[in-house]
């Protein structure tokens, strides 16, 4: 385990909520209902790699899914102040995601680990990806080489990030993800069984059929219609950069230990 101790649920909802990954978040109501209108507005900026078509073009029925999904406030006159996401919804998402981790275990699939949000998630991800190789997962090694107009993809510690300028990319765009399964696909190799990614690295792998599962802001809307529907398996709602990477920690050690990935679990299979 690289994260020591476990909390329990009730212990897990009230560190979501005093390091702000959940209940009164950062991110101010303005901004969440500007990404929903444009989104509905068919802002593909907003889509994170997905096709909506015209299906979700009233932002108040954007406002609905996302009020039931990740907390926020589901009134459409409240127009500025404090979002909120609720903490028992992030938790429920992990132990949603926590079963498909386990049915990846289980069938010792490739699994493919990205991240639009390297400040905040790397390490999440990086540890998730290791607790699955020692499952006995292939962690998808992705083709060199691959560029979008944004920069250069490549791999750091088991997970697909964007690199531009010497320096880890956050991007919201599902092209990276899109040129890494076009590179697979190139080499001949077979496609992920799982993606475990966020933003449209999340949406783009789902959009294309593969099983997908990613974290999402509460500004970030399109993930959550994405479940919805069904293209995308789990969408866990958290602010997915706060102060300090390690505030995630014990929300990790959470998702592994109910995934069965622990250390002491895996040494025992």
């Amino acid at each position: 385990m690289p994260i020591p101790g476990t909390p329990s649920r009730a212990d897990l909802v009230d560190h979501l909520v005093r390091t702000r990954i959940a209940g009164d978040v950062a991110t101010p109501r303005e901004n969440n209902l500007s990404h929903y209108r444009k989104l509905a507005n068919g802002d593909r900026n907003y889509w994170l790699g997905l096709e909506l078509g015209d299906r979700w073009t009233d932002e108040q029925d954007v406002l609905a899914v996302m009020a039931e999904r990740c907390g926020v406030n589901d009134d459409p006159e409240y127009r500025y102040g404090q979002d909120t996401i609720d903490p028992d919804l992030t938790v429920d998402a992990l132990e949603r995601m926590a079963g498909r981790l386990r049915k990846a275990a289980a069938g010792k699939q490739r699994v493919l680990f990205a991240t639009g949000h390297p400040g905040g998630l790397l390490d999440v991800h990086r540890a998730t990806a290791a607790a699955l190789r020692s499952a006995g997962c292939e962690i998808v090694v992705i083709p060199d080489g691959l560029t979008t107009d944004e920069g250069y993809v490549f791999q750091f510690a088991d997970v697909a990030v964007l690199e531009h300028g010497a320096t880890l990319w956050h991007t919201h765009s599902g092209e990276p993800m899109r040129a890494i399964l076009k590179g697979l696909e190139g080499e001949g190799r077979p496609l992920p069984d799982l993606v475990v990614a966020d933003h449209g690295w999340a949406g783009c792998a789902g959009q294309l059929g593969i099983d997908s599962m990613g974290y999402a802001d509460c500004n970030d809307p399109a993930l959550f219609l994405a479940e919805s529907e069904g293209t995308v398996q789990v969408t866990i709602p958290m602010d997915d950069h706060v102060t300090s990477p390690r505030h995630y920690d014990p929300m990790t050690a959470y998702l592994l230990d109910a995934a069965g990935l622990t250390e002491t679990d895996t040494d025992t299979d």
